[in-house]
């Protein structure tokens, strides 16, 4: 990614002070006021700042802002941005409203504590005109610090915090260049941005979702997830302390196949003794490769994927994380409960399949070893030999074929009967014995032979045979919005 390195944080905090029409409250909590002293110390604050201030003690913040479930919470940043903007509109409104574009910057932050083991994350917002007597618009984030010092995350909270108001005021009208703003002065390496959501007046086109999926796409962040009311939501606080029931496709589009392994697997899932009496959350996750399997990502087709996942109710997985590995270290930022991973027979060869792994001292073993560390089933969903030759010839770059000539049509290779390389079957077989991958059982046979790829085929030619081969709600939701030229 190539990040924009024109303005320095000096510059673009001077540049604001000398917009005549700025003027603002700057309310931060948790990080001292890093953002507010980058405008002080560029010179001329008068004519930006109506008030900055910081309320620490949680009395004073309630007595302020009204109570609050947690400090550190989107709910809080809400509650500074609306008590501190109502203040100026109400104080200010009637000397120089007709003049001044009104603004509130508020953040709420948890920065790395004196031992190092409280979550160094935070809330940033802003709020502001983008003419006189205008109503606000909002632009707010999520944002984990990085660096291992308190004296460094303050630092930089300082620095993004500017890029973010500086954003809000000139670049808000092109997402991209907004994204990558963030990182100026500060590179990838000391935030990570895992939301992002416009609201407005002047922000109605905009899906957030898009925004979302771009801070993946510029390297912000591994994973942004999505929920059935497209709404953006914020991983820490669906997964935490949840089990995890992930299953990764395509779903362009979602099938009765995906739905069966979906159904069958959290069956088997359920009966977990550590799932048993814990809350459950589905993902259905998508990777960047998948979105970029034609070259570059279609929005569109993005936005298509994700409502039809919608349409069944279930929460949206978009992860830069290809090794299944990956995926699970991420999820355990979140949570020590048990995962599951939901995978057909083609993708588990790939697990096993050491080319992936050439960046790995360990190769292949080390993947393993820290796939399979704790907590982990991984639940195999059956296929015919009809079906894996159909899809080595969809995939070829993915997939062996040492296996499909072996295999007559109607043969059903699962879990149990799988043919692994001779090299790995001692492996394989020991994490069968331990139950860390395991057959779906329970499976309906019609669906072992629907591929998405003939789906869509089907789809864009006006073949109506499709309908019969997706949910009743996905063929609901592709003919009315006609999605992927559906007629």
């Amino acid at each position: 990614m190539t990040v924009s390195t024109k303005l320095t944080t000096n510059r673009k905090a001077l540049t604001i002070n000398l917009d005549e029409a700025k003027y603002g409250t700057f309310a931060e909590i948790g990080a001292g006021q890093e953002v507010a002293r980058h405008f002080f110390q560029a010179g001329g604050a008068a004519g930006t700042i109506a008030k900055s201030m910081s309320a620490y003690d949680m009395l004073f913040s309630d007595a302020i802002y009204g109570k609050a479930d947690r400090y550190v919470s989107r709910k809080r940043l809400h509650q500074m941005l609306e008590r501190e903007y109502a203040l100026l509109d109400q104080r200010l409104g009637k000397t120089r409203g007709d003049n001044t574009n009104f603004f509130v910057f508020a953040n709420t932050v948890s920065a790395r504590n004196y031992t190092g083991t409280n979550e160094c994350h935070g809330w940033m917002g802003v709020r502001f005109q983008s003419t006189p007597k205008s109503p606000p618009n909002e632009i707010i984030v999520h944002v984990r610090m990085r660096d291992t010092t308190n004296v460094s995350q303050q630092d930089a909270l300082g620095i993004f915090g500017v890029n973010l108001l500086y954003g809000s005021f000139y670049y808000s009208n092109d997402s991209v260049q907004f994204i990558r703003s963030l990182a100026d002065n500060l590179g990838l390496e000391r935030v990570e941005v895992d939301m992002v959501e416009f609201h407005g007046p002047d922000f109605q086109g905009i899906d957030n979702r898009i925004l979302s999926l771009q801070l993946v796409e510029h390297g912000f962040t591994p994973a942004v997830m999505f929920g059935p009311n497209r709404q953006v939501l914020q991983p820490s606080e669906v997964l935490y302390k949840k089990a995890v029931l992930v299953q990764r496709g395509s779903f362009r589009p979602f099938t009765n196949v995906n739905l069966d392994m979906l159904n069958c697997a959290g069956a088997q899932f359920l009966q977990e003794e550590l799932v048993r009496n814990e809350s459950v959350v589905i993902l259905l996750e998508i990777t960047m490769k998948a979105l970029k399997a034609t070259g570059t990502i279609d929005y569109n087709d993005f936005l298509a994927r994700v409502d039809i996942i919608a349409s069944i109710g279930h929460n949206t997985l978009i992860s830069n994380h290809f090794e299944f590995y990956k995926v699970v270290s991420y999820l355990r930022q979140f949570t020590d409960k048990m995962v599951g991973i939901v995978l057909g027979i083609n993708t588990l060869l790939q697990i096993f399949n050491e080319h992936f792994y050439k960046n790995l001292d360990g190769g292949l073993l080390e993947a393993c070893g820290r796939l399979f560390k704790e907590r982990i089933r991984l639940y195999a969903y059956p296929m015919t030999g009809r079906g894996y030759k159909t899809y080595t010839k969809l995939r070829k770059e993915d997939n062996p074929g040492y296996i499909a000539n072996k295999l007559d049509s109607d043969f059903i290779i699962d879990a149990n009967n799988l043919m692994v390389k001779d090299n790995f079957r001692d492996l394989y077989n020991f994490l069968m014995r331990n139950n860390f991958i395991q057959s779906v059982t329970g499976y309906n046979g019609n669906f072992l032979n629907i591929f998405s790829p003939k789906v869509l085929e089907d789809i864009q030619a006006g073949n109506n045979a499709w309908e019969e081969l997706v949910p009743p709600e996905v063929a609901k939701v592709i003919k009315e919005r006609k999605l992927w030229h559906h007629s």
